[in-house]
């Protein structure tokens, strides 16, 4: 057994031996690749620090723009709140005092009305009424005269016209 204990322990070393001449290949190839890339890195690394440097003055101008912005648009918000409360204060001002003219308008036209009648009234008792009365003494007077003025008697056809009239 010491035999094939010695064999198995050299087929091992043999394939270890293999396996790290495979890493140190493999090792030896990444080295070779990763100084091609830092070679490359390198000369676009001045490019890169420019753009970072641009990018890094950009963001801060427009930090800077934003809180000017922030700051306008806060103020400008805040002076249409005070401005839109000063319409509503207005408009409810403005409501009111016309509901207040239109209940004094109905008073005053209900007054009005009410006096009108009453004028009507007053005028139908002191004028129109001594008018008709007076319109009606002259009917009776025009009526007498018209009948005393008729002379005598009625004549025959006037008498009949009477009957048949009143037939």
């Amino acid at each position: 057994m010491d035999q094939n204990l010695l064999i198995v322990l050299i087929v091992f070393v043999a394939v270890a031996s293999i396996a790290l001449l495979l890493q140190f290949a493999t090792l030896l190839a990444m080295f070779i690749v990763i100084r091609k890339l830092q070679a490359q890195i390198l000369e676009i690394w001045p490019n890169v620090v420019a753009i970072t440097g641009s990018t890094r003055r950009t963001v801060e101008n427009i930090e800077k723009q934003v809180v000017k912005i922030g700051e306008s648009t806060g103020s400008i918000l805040e002076t249409t709140k005070q401005q839109v409360a000063k319409i509503d204060e207005l408009l409810n001002d403005a409501t009111t005092r016309a509901k207040v003219q239109i209940e004094r308008a109905e008073m005053v036209l209900d007054d009005t009305l009410g006096r009108t009648q009453e004028t009507v009234s007053i005028v139908q008792r002191t004028v129109l009424r001594p008018i008709r009365e007076i319109h009606g003494v002259l009917t009776g007077i025009r009526t007498t005269l018209t009948h005393l003025g008729r002379g005598g008697r009625p004549t025959v056809d006037h008498a009949t016209a009477d009957e048949e009239m009143f037939i």
